[in-house]
Formats: C-alpha cells, structure tokens, sequence
C-alpha cells in the first residue's frame, strides 16, 4: 500500500530505534511521559523480536508508525487486536499517511483472523476521531448503543 509514493510496510527488530524515536516524539508531542530513547528502543527490539508486538512503518526514513497487539479473544477463535499507536510527524500529516497506516493495520489484522479491532484516543484528538470514524468504526462509549461506558488505568 502506498500514499505519497511511499510503502507501508512491517517492522522488524532491526527498526527499533526508528520505533523508539518516533513513539518519544509522539509521547513528547503530547507532554505524556516517555522513557530515554534507547531505554524504548532496547524494549521495542525485545518485544519486535518476541513477536509480542506488530509495528508497520511509512517512509524512509520512517516518519510514520502504527503500533498493534494481538491478544486472545474469549468471543471469537481469532485474536483480538488493539492498536496501540498510530502516529504521523506533524510535518507529514495531511498526506494519507495516516490512513495507510490504519488500513494496513486493519489488513494486518483480518489476515490474522481477527474479529475485533479498537483504539482509544483523546476527545480533543478530532484528526483522529474523524480517520477511525471514516472507517466505520464506532465510539461505543458514546453511542447510542447503550450506556456510558468508562474507561479506567492505573500505573503500578
């Protein structure tokens, strides 16, 4: 898949500083916490080579990820698949690469026999509210479909 002639493509342990760098850019984009890069990339390459997360990238260098786990799902016999992060430099945005990357993922996903697919993003984050809508997914936590849902974290 491609946007501005440029490949999505998978991440493999070799690409963990270009993951990290990007995931302590997006978390420094939005004043989150985020470890030293090198800390991150040390984990991201432990973790790419456990096959314990998927990250797709765009560009070359890499000014795009999108950052997926897969879990076991008690409702289907397929996995369930959260996408941890979908992040695009600001100097990039407004491209498709955004939409590359979560098309992707969803491919990603349904190759994986995946049968359910979320994210969570912020209220103000309205570029990304509109991408995952335009593909149909659903707020459920404001939906009409039933109550207010919550959602609740803790760091331990």
């Amino acid at each position: 898949m491609t946007t501005e002639s440029v490949t999505v493509r998978p991440a493999g342990p070799d690409d963990a500083g270009h993951i990290a760098r990007l995931l302590h850019d997006f978390n420094t984009e939005y004043s989150e916490p985020t470890p030293p890069v090198d800390e991150l990339a040390a984990r991201c390459h432990e973790l790419l080579a456990a096959n314990e997360i998927h990250v797709l990238m765009i560009g070359e260098p890499p000014f795009g990820l999108a950052l997926l786990r897969f879990r076991p799902s008690l409702w289907s016999n397929g996995p369930d698949t959260h996408l941890e992060e979908l992040y695009v430099a600001p100097a990039r945005r407004g491209g498709g690469a955004g939409r590359a990357l979560l098309e992707a993922s969803i491919e990603l996903a349904r190759a994986n026999r995946s049968e359910h697919f979320d994210v969570t993003t912020a209220e103000a984050d309205t570029a990304a509210i509109g991408l995952y809508e335009s593909f149909g997914m659903v707020n459920r936590e404001r939906g009409p479909e039933g109550p207010l849902m919550l959602y609740y974290e803790l760091e331990i």
